[in-house]
């Protein structure tokens, strides 16, 4: 991305027309009045006519009612038939010209991002008009469902507005007039859109309404305006709802306002809110990771609350609510593992350690429940609860200091910890200094997991409130203070300290209102009241980022700044009141563009997105998040119980940060014991904003862990303490470190290239011999088998294909099992590429060829490799992806006759010196053992003349083979004797075996002569060998093949580490390290399948030959498998969803998805750029996102 100026334009021009003919549409509930383009009158005329129509029945039934012609209902009876009767005449006109158009069209979902095309019509109820007017549903069932409802809201709606109704609540005539008027603008905005044509909402939810669930939403919000008037005539006389029904008129005006503005949710972000909200603070419980698992918590949880209502006896309340709370708060995933049979360790674990802790908490709670919870003393300071009330006050204060020492800063990030360990050079030094920590956080462990549930269960068994149970307030409190000990034991142990405080602090009086609540109400209203003081504290430090970065960033200083600021500052209580509002709705603050211009944006839940989770955009470098996510989710796992990263609330983001990693780390869900969680990965390819952000992130950790040993007093502030990033802590993780190196000097030099021959023809006869000792011990070397360069194929790629088949719904993750298990299966590798064109949000766009594609077209599509399709003295270009050559793809043929071509008898076998096989002279070995090291006859029918091998024989070195074979040998036959080994050496018929086959891949290879050329060096590397005449030859046996590639890139391994080593000084050395390279590294290419196995399998060392073409140079890449320390922090969570909310109107809505827009600009404090690229795709673009992982936290 190339970064612009601050005034670039919030909205080409294109998307400025498309805006202002949308959002009209978008308030007035679906007419087009502003098209763009010149129509006829009769257009809009049939417009209007539509939308009043509404307004015409029900206002003809007001008359008649009026006229006390009919009584109100009868006339709101007849306004619904005549409404009704509408709709259907509208939904029969619109199948009507859909059948008569004669076009073959498939119905499938509106594009929210098309503009509509012109259209030319003929006259006012042609087929043309009456298609643009009404399009028509796509399915049948909502013709019916859609027709019934606009005729029992024209109903209902003519019934809420009679004049009488209002007369009678407001008392004044001319009241009740302006509010029939306004009234029946909002029904009619809302009739048209349900029966006429949906206009796109800017509270988008869904990318696609598959369902035609839109058209829905504005009439669901008049019913509950209409439910609560009915409840209001229906009900006695009660004051609450009389009140409330005078508010809701007047709201009621208002609604096409809050439609239009995206402030009230769609159907199904308000059913899932709703769901949420109602589990966490009603019911105790926490967001889920899964709109399956949220149903199935709710419906669970509030069965346990009605259960909680009908039970007689007190003692067996606390008993179900005791046990019920525990269960629940456990990981359910685990429960259905263990029902299906594949009992894990971890599901062993859980029932052993859950089993006494929930015999022991029951036994508590019954019986202090049945023997002191009918005392009498109501006083909190001399009743039994007493002694726990101050026990709970004493373990709150010592789990605050517990928890705010293990981290980077204290006080809500505020000052530097001066007990954290300083410098990060080191993994060992680092956790050496931080012994001390991992004490203090055993200790909150204990005090947490073993001493918090029971001490609140003991303070809530002998509340005297539990006597006036049955009732639905106190059924549900008591319901989920019960439960919310075990689901966030810190969280519900806050709200416990502010209950006894207030308690304490009134004594022995009385408080009216608040004393009839009872404990478990108490608990709740706390508990709400508590995380909406935490909203509102974090929306107003983004608000106040957002405001004073707009100026005081030269950068972020648009034209507008100065008069924005000036509207801020006017206009102050109405921006508070927008901050309080959507914290009490628990909506994100939206910032229109990431303008200083704040909004409500509608509620939804704490995932922010409606997909599953696991959805990304993968490239070639995800692979590297997808190995270090195991190791990360183990170190995650340690942190999460030592409390290193503070309150680990279901909604909280982190970024973590190594080398050019970053990674997002998002909390799921949060019970006793366990904790779920989503990584992403962030793309490697820096671009020029990502480079911003990502310094400012490294200048931000270097702040918190990279500072002196004694701290000044002004050094121990947090200077960055305005961004958005706050660090938490260091995490040991197993990562790659990436090292790469500029080859000049290296690769260019003739005295290492006239080395290369030499180090090539010891590594291929290391491996021939190699070959042999694996074929005898059974590890077939087949094609299957080998990878790109020969190596075997990984474990991870076998077990992927064994968990391809599971269902990706969480990836469960233990302390003692290898971190390999985290990325079984991992569903960021399913990428969104399955999206048809008219699907597509930004359009069609070309292909990516993935290296996973590439790979699998060349092993599916071609049985043999093809060569020589590169033509002498072509230039090798690089591919999109960085190191890939082209010549590591399938070569591409020539078209017409093959010039330049060797000549092929396409007439016979391609296995065409196979048949020459029969012919070959048998060897007589002299030492039987020498069967052992045969060479396939295959492999001895190269066609070279046998006087060309004769004068290359010099380059056969006689002393390593017969060194290697002494080597392997022993290897073969066990305790062989010093006169086996001295026959196999002395064998010449296995000698010169040896040497035609080492000396025919020489030449195959075009090696007979010194290399002189880097460029020729990096093509054999890259396997683009040139025409020889016997490639073709050795291209038909791909095991020896494979052989010599990788017998080539070994050599040039040992060209790289002897220029920066030394020269190799004994063959043990030579030998040793070639075994080194076949056991510990993969020495290849990036593109290639075994690297990505590889990284995957943790090999320790992985290298790469490149060429950067920009600058000419040759560059090698090293990868080290190693533990390092992954620098992670909090990040303003608030900040996150408001910039995630306004990507998601200004994407789905405005349509605005130019790659330049200013909202996805770099913005140092706000980290604009890595928010909109953590967000999930389409909108997103993580190169990796993990399956949600659940792992344990004690």
């Amino acid at each position: 991305m190339v970064r612009m100026g601050p005034d670039v334009p919030l909205l080409n021009e294109y998307k400025q027309e498309f805006f202002w003919k949308r959002f009209p549409q978008t308030v007035l509930g679906g007419p087009r009045f502003k098209l763009g383009y010149c129509a006829p009158p009769y257009v809009y005329v049939n417009q209007a006519v539509l939308f009043l129509t509404p307004w015409l029945f029900g206002g003809f039934g007001t008359l008649l009612s009026q006229l006390q012609l009919l009584q109100e209902l009868h006339a709101a009876v007849l306004s619904g038939i005549l409404m009704c009767g509408a709709a259907a005449g509208v939904q029969a006109l619109a199948l009507y010209a859909a059948r008569r158009s004669g076009t073959v069209e498939r119905l499938g979902a509106s594009n929210i991002l098309v503009d509509e095309e012109e259209v030319e019509f003929t006259h006012c109820v042609s087929t043309e008009t009456v298609r643009f007017i009404a399009p028509g549903k796509r399915f049948g069932l909502n013709v019916v469902l859609h027709t019934v409802l606009a005729g029992v809201l024209c109903g209902f709606g003519t019934w809420y507005v009679f004049l009488g109704r209002l007369t009678a609540l407001y008392g004044s005539i001319g009241a009740s007039l302006v509010v029939f008027v306004l009234s029946w603008v909002t029904l009619c905005i809302a009739e048209y859109s349900l029966i006429v044509n949906t206009a796109t909402e800017t509270a988008t939810f869904q990318a696609q309404d598959t369902y035609e669930i839109t058209p829905l939403t504005r009439p669901l919000y008049i019913f509950i305006f209409i439910a609560v008037d009915l409840a209001d005539r229906y009900s006695d006389a009660v004051p609450e709802l009389h009140l409330a029904s005078q508010v809701l008129h007047v709201l009621f005006l208002f609604l096409p306002l809050l439609w239009a503005f995206g402030i009230l949710p769609p159907l199904d972000a308000l059913l899932l809110w709703g769901m949420e909200q109602t589990l966490v603070f009603g019911l105790g419980g926490s967001p889920m990771s899964s709109n399956l698992r949220l149903l199935l918590m709710f419906g669970v949880s509030a069965g346990v609350a009605v259960c909680n209502y009908f039970i007689p006896s007190t003692l067996g309340v606390v008993l179900l609510s005791t046990a019920m709370g525990f269960l629940l708060s456990l990981d359910l995933s685990q429960v259905g593992t263990l029902c299906r049979g594949s009992r894990s360790a971890f599901g062993d674990r859980e029932l052993l350690r859950g089993g006494p802790l929930l015999l022991v908490a029951m036994a508590e709670a019954g019986v202090l429940h049945h023997f002191i919870g009918s005392a009498q003393s109501r006083s909190l300071i001399t009743g039994p609860q007493a002694p726990v009330s101050y026990l709970l006050l004493i373990l709150f204060c010592l789990c605050w200091a517990l928890r705010e020492i293990q981290g980077a800063y204290v006080f809500g990030g505020v000052f530097l910890n001066p007990l954290y360990p300083k410098g990060m050079s080191n993994v060992h030094i680092f956790k050496q200094r931080n012994r001390g920590l991992y004490i203090a956080a055993a200790i909150r462990r204990v005090l947490i997991y073993l001493v918090f549930p029971f001490a609140m269960i003991a303070f809530l068994a002998m509340d005297k409130s539990l006597q006036l149970l049955h009732t639905v307030s106190l059924s549900v409190g008591f319901t989920r203070a019960f439960r919310v000990g075990w689901q966030s034991s810190e969280d519900a142990l806050l709200q416990m300290v502010v209950v006894i405080l207030v308690r304490l602090a009134a004594g022995n009086n009385v408080l009216p209102g608040w004393d009839d609540l009872g404990t478990g109400v108490q608990l709740l209203l706390v508990g709400l009241l508590f995380d909406r003081v935490t909203q509102f504290l974090a929306k107003l430090k983004f608000t106040l980022i957002v405001l004073v970065t707009s100026w005081t960033e030269k950068k972020q200083r648009r034209q507008s700044a100065g008069t924005l600021l000036a509207l801020n500052a006017s206009l102050c209580p109405l921006v508070l009141a927008v901050v309080i509002v959507s914290a009490l709705l628990s909506a994100p603050l939206l910032p229109l563009f990431t303008l200083p211009i704040f909004l409500v944006g509608f509620p939804r839940p704490q995932r922010s997105w409606p997909g599953p989770v696991g959805t990304a955009c993968p490239c070639p470098d995800s692979v590297f998040y997808q190995q270090m996510s195991g190791s990360l989710a183990c170190a995650l796992r340690t942190a999460f119980a030592r409390g290193s990263l503070g309150s680990l609330a279901p909604g909280s983001h982190f970024l973590g940060r190594f080398q050019d990693r970053m990674v997002w780390i998002m909390i799921l869900e949060r019970g006793y014991g366990y904790c779920t969680v989503n990584i992403k990965g962030l793309e490697l390819q820096e671009t020029s904003c990502h480079t911003v952000e990502a310094r400012r992130v490294d200048e931000v950790f270097e702040a918190a862990f990279e500072r002196p040993e004694r701290l000044g007093f002004t050094q121990g502030f947090n200077l960055h303490w305005g961004n958005a990033l706050t660090p938490c802590a260091a995490l040991a993780v197993r990562v790659y470190s990436d090292a790469r190196n500029v080859l000049s000097g290296i690769i260019d030099s003739h005295d290492n290239l006239r080395k290369l021959q030499d180090d090539f023809m010891k590594a291929l006869i290391w491996l021939l011999l190699r070959y042999c000792v694996q074929k005898h011990k059974g590890f077939l070397w087949s094609s299957e088998e080998v990878s790109a360069v020969g190596g075997m194929k990984s474990q991870s790629s076998q077990l992927a294909q064994t968990t391809s088949n599971q269902p990706p719904e969480a990836v469960m993750v233990e302390s003692n099992v290898s971190s390999i298990r985290f990325r079984q299966d991992s569903s960021s590798l399913t990428s969104f590429g399955d999206w048809s064109d008219e699907d597509d949000l930004f359009g069609p766009q070309p292909a990516r060829r993935t290296v996973a594609l590439v790979t699998a077209e060349a092993q599916s599509g071609h049985a043999t490799l093809q060569m020589g399709a590169s033509l002498p003295g072509s230039v090798e270009m690089d591919s999109l992806f960085e190191n890939m050559a082209l010549s590591a793809l399938q070569p591409l043929q020539p078209l017409g006759l093959g010039i330049g071509m060797p000549a092929v008898d396409k007439g016979h076998n391609s296995e065409v010196f196979g048949e020459r096989s029969g012919s070959l002279p048998h060897l007589n070995f002299s030492c039987p053992q020498s069967e052992v090291f045969n060479l396939p006859k295959g492999w001895r029918t190269a066609p070279l003349l046998p006087s060309r091998l004769l004068s290359l024989r010099p380059l056969f070195p006689e002393d390593w083979f017969r060194f290697t074979l002494g080597r392997f040998g022993p290897a073969v036959q066990g305790a062989t004797s010093e006169d086996m080994t001295k026959a196999l050496k002395e064998d010449e018929a296995l000698k010169e075996l040896h040497i035609h086959v080492a000396l025919s891949c020489l030449i195959s290879l075009g090696a007979e002569s010194a290399f002189t050329s880097p460029s020729y060096v990096y093509r054999l590397y890259c396997g683009d060998v040139p025409w020889t005449e016997g490639l073709e030859w050795l291209s038909s046996s791909k095991e020896l093949y494979q052989l010599t590639l990788q017998a080539f890139r070994f050599s040039f391994k040992l060209l790289f580490d002897q220029a920066s080593l030394g020269p190799m000084e004994s063959p043990e050395e030579l030998f040793s390290t070639l075994e080194e390279y076949e056991r510990d590294w993969y020495i290849g290419l990036v593109t290639e399948k075994g690297w990505h196995d590889s990284v995957l399998q943790e090999k320790p060392f992985l290298f790469s030959l490149g060429h950067d073409l920009t600058m000419g140079t040759y560059t090698g890449r090293v990868l080290t498998l190693q533990e390092q320390l992954v620098q992670v922090g909090r990040l303003n969570g608030e900040g996150v969803r408001g910039q995630w909310a306004n990507l998601s109107w200004e994407l789905l809505y405005a349509t605005n998805d130019d790659e330049e827009r200013y909202s996805i600009q770099a913005h140092p404090f706000m980290l604009r750029n890595l928010t909109v690229q953590a967000a999930d795709p389409p909108l997103g673009y993580p190169i990796y996102s993990s399956a949600p992982l659940h792992f344990p936290c004690l």
